[in-house]
């Protein structure tokens, strides 16, 4: 499919000394593509940033048949831009759309898209180490009526923001709330896809925390409020007597990439993962006994995350003296070395935009 450009007559000043935190601020170009039944994918552009105008009746507002992704391109010492795995987002987009009964992306246009649009944005990629440029891809139903059912009619959209770390602590432990009112999802729910309604359903959780002192969310299976399963914005893993035990891929928590890749490394390093139901007790048991020795949330916009402290119902335990780990801080050096091309990829997961 041919991509049509329209360049904008205004471009923006670019931020310079100031932090760029997360998702602040946006490049001058989008990505934007609509699908009608029938017809299939058509209209490819990139066009100036700006408002989308849709109908009152639009079903997305209705029925929140919406789903997103997020990955990062980063500019390596040569000059070259790359991108980290974007077939596993291809991926993973798709297996959220056919939960959401959405058409899916093809991933070699899925792809295109996204190294079109990045190449005719390369200016806003940070050359600094542990900066890049967060990509979003989202879409979503747009026929207009009031009704349930599935859409005929949607829009695929992906927007570029500069960002160096997501959580204000940068790479330093952060204090963790685990939450025991709500629930995030459940098997045969949506939990394992990536729409906004699982992050909607997490704020109010996530604004306990806060007014705690809490930075994030760890969240506990939604039957029987035991089984440890993900952070808010990161699945999590945590060191028990020398083994990296995370929640399973059985439906209920997102399927990482950046968990995917630490699973690979771990595993070379010849260190055990055990992907199977921890429950709270064990691990706040294991935070007393001293065998809990690391713990971090693994994700896109992190990376990852160092947990210092969890707190559950009363109970405090700190891990590592609050302190950032030697795995944690071996495994956080590898992959973002991997990432910015500083060291060699011997698994083929950086994917060069010609």
């Amino acid at each position: 499919m041919d991509i049509k450009i329209e360049r904008s007559n205004h471009l923006k000043k670019k931020p310079s000394g100031e932090p760029l935190g997360f998702g602040q601020y946006f490049t001058d170009h989008m990505f934007t593509m609509d699908y009608t039944e029938g017809i299939g994918w058509h209209d490819a552009k990139i066009i100036p940033y700006g408002p989308i105008e849709l109908d009152p009746a639009c079903m997305v507002f209705h029925y929140a048949q919406e789903t997103f992704e997020g990955l990062k391109a980063y500019k390596l010492q040569d000059g070259q831009i790359a991108l980290f795995r974007p077939e596993l987002n291809a991926h993973r987009l798709n297996q959220s759309n056919a939960r959401l009964c959405m058409p899916e992306v093809p991933e070699d246009l899925f792809i295109k898209a996204i190294e079109t649009l990045v190449k005719y944005e390369q200016d806003w990629i940070p050359d600094e180490f542990e900066h890049s440029l967060y990509i979003r891809p989202f879409m979503f139903a747009t026929e207009a009526g009031v009704g349930v059912h599935p859409s005929k009619q949607y829009k695929f959209i992906i927007i570029l923001s500069p960002v160096s770390s997501y959580y204000p602590e940068g790479v330093n432990p952060v204090k963790i709330w685990v939450e025991d009112e709500y629930v995030r999802a459940v098997i045969g729910g949506t939990g394992f896809t990536k729409c906004g309604g699982n992050y909607a359903s997490s704020i109010v959780a996530e604004r306990k925390a806060k007014e705690h002192g809490y930075t994030q969310v760890l969240w506990l299976d939604g039957i029987h409020r035991r089984y440890i399963e993900e952070v808010g914005t990161m699945n999590a893993m945590f060191v028990i007597d020398n083994k990296v035990i995370t929640a399973p891929l059985h439906g209920s928590i997102l399927p990482g990439v950046t968990r995917n890749s630490i699973i690979h490394l771990l595993k070379d390093w010849g260190i055990t993962v055990e992907e199977r139901l921890l429950s709270i007790e064990e691990l706040m048991d294991a935070g007393h006994n001293g065998t809990l020795t690391e713990a971090f949330g693994t994700g896109t916009a992190a990376v990852i995350s160092p947990i210092g402290e969890l707190y559950y119902k009363g109970d405090e335990i700190i891990i590592n003296g609050f302190e950032t780990g030697p795995l944690t801080h071996k495994l956080y050096e590898t992959l973002t070395k991997i990432q910015w091309g500083l060291i060699p990829d011997s698994y083929g997961w950086i994917h060069l935009i010609p």
